[in-house]
């Protein structure tokens, strides 16, 4: 009996602990997913069961028409006519226009260029944006210095006549005048003034340099901007107002926010003036308007004037922008650069700035999005960007068939989607890189 007492009342100590349940399969996995965002509610799952219905019924029709029932192959509009094949995509066309589609009327035998240009773009243009990569300054100097020089050469061939251009002794007059006498105030304030002194002579000396290179025959056939066209003027329109847009609204909202009535009155009224005409009104006074304000014979380029015009309009929506950032920094931050004996620029260019254009990097690339959409634009006044000279294969009777139309609008759809989703899924990628886990 006491034998049986023993054994039953000795205790029993677990050494090891037990292992981890796995969770439940309704919180976990691709089941915990769906569960977590597709169906947490009634109400919300027979929603995500329409919307997905609908969805997949559009998918489907677009499927049926740009693959089950298109046309691959072909030689003209002939393969995409007949019977039982006008119900689909008519791929023969945009396989045999596409070359079109990228350099417009740029002659045949000096594509060369522009694939050089292109290649150079996105070489220079990938390590910029991957944060990990070093050598970031060097990078920068070459995009926005080296690089809109060589693709001005390369794209027109040179051939500038310096003595006659009225729009190219303008330049040289901003900047080897009115460029260092500015960037000495600027420099002088914040460091030191021999090194704006010196900084004002390298400004000098550069502009001399940028003469010189536009003065020289390197040999190339000169093409004129009006052979341009396709995604080469997209392209050069859309990076030219994205480049310029952001220095000149960030100036524009810091002259808005200023003490100083002259600059705050010369920074309200250009964004209010340019905030208030459409974006196609500018196009129009720049190619029609102003030719009738310049001297006689002088003349400005067609495409050069519009990309002026798109480069201020797009800087006044830049810098409601920046001021929405500036805005949303606590006025502590001053104050604490203030104590610390920091200058105004000192303090924008370290503190506040860096701070605001991170809170309105969706704002900005909003901007850039809708700017490279706009670019469209530009066709009114005889520019033939991408979507032009898409348009153009209505007019070709070689291509004559019922869906000629849908498919060259599809393509174009396609390739802006290309574009603008990269720049949205990159700006999402900045914030997350950039995030310092002060939301909540």
């Amino acid at each position: 009996m006491s034998d049986l007492h023993s054994e039953t009342s000795v205790a029993f100590v677990r050494t090891e602990q037990v292992p981890a349940s796995p969770p439940p399969a309704s919180t976990s996995g691709l089941q915990g997913w769906l569960r977590e965002n597709l169906f947490p509610t009634p109400l919300q799952s027979v929603l995500t069961i329409i919307m997905g219905a609908i969805a997949g019924y559009i998918l489907w029709l677009a499927l049926d028409w740009a693959v089950f029932h298109a046309v691959f192959t072909g030689e003209s509009g002939e393969a995409c006519r007949g019977e039982g094949r006008q119900d689909g995509a008519c791929w023969p066309m945009v396989f045999t226009r596409f070359p079109q589609w990228i350099y417009g009327f740029y002659p045949v035998a000096e594509r060369w260029r522009v694939n050089i240009v292109f290649l150079l773009g996105v070489l220079s243009l990938v390590p910029m944006l991957t944060p990990t990569l070093p050598y970031k300054k060097f990078n920068a100097i070459f995009l926005l210095g080296v690089y809109p020089i060589l693709t001005l050469l390369l794209l027109t061939g040179g051939h500038f006549d310096i003595t006659a251009s009225t729009w190219l002794t303008t330049f040289v007059f901003v900047a080897a005048v009115v460029l260092p006498i500015l960037f000495l105030g600027f420099v002088a304030k914040i460091i030191s003034p021999a090194l704006a002194a010196i900084s004002s002579a390298a400004i000098a000396g550069a502009a001399a340099l940028l003469l010189v290179l536009f003065s020289i025959d390197f040999g190339l056939t000169y093409v004129e901007t009006s052979q341009w066209g396709g995604l080469l003027v997209t392209l050069v329109v859309a990076v030219t107002g994205i480049v310029a847009s952001l220095p000149i609204g960030i100036l524009l909202a810091l002259g808005r926010r200023s003490q100083m009535p002259v600059v705050k009155l010369f920074s309200v009224a250009f964004i209010e003036l340019w905030r208030g005409v459409p974006l196609i009104t500018v196009l129009f006074m720049a190619s029609v308007v102003l030719p009738l304000f310049l001297p006689p014979g002088t003349n400005f380029d067609k495409l050069l004037r519009a990309l002026v015009g798109v480069a201020l309009f797009s800087s006044a929506y830049m810098a409601e922008v920046v001021r929405g950032g500036l805005q949303a920094i606590p006025k502590g931050q001053t104050e604490a650069a203030q104590a610390l004996g920091l200058t105004f620029w000192q303090n924008m260019g370290l503190i506040t700035l860096p701070q605001a254009l991170k809170l309105v990097i969706p704002g900005i690339v909003n901007t850039f999005i809708g700017l490279f959409k706009d670019t469209t634009l530009v066709g009114i006044i005889g520019l033939y960007d991408l979507l032009l000279i898409i348009q153009t294969a209505n007019t070709d009777s070689n291509w004559a068939a019922p869906q000629t139309h849908s498919t060259g609008l599809f393509a174009s759809a396609a390739l802006f989607w290309i574009f603008c989703f990269g720049m949205s899924r990159y700006s999402m990628f900045m914030e997350r890189k950039l995030d310092t886990g002060h939301k909540r």
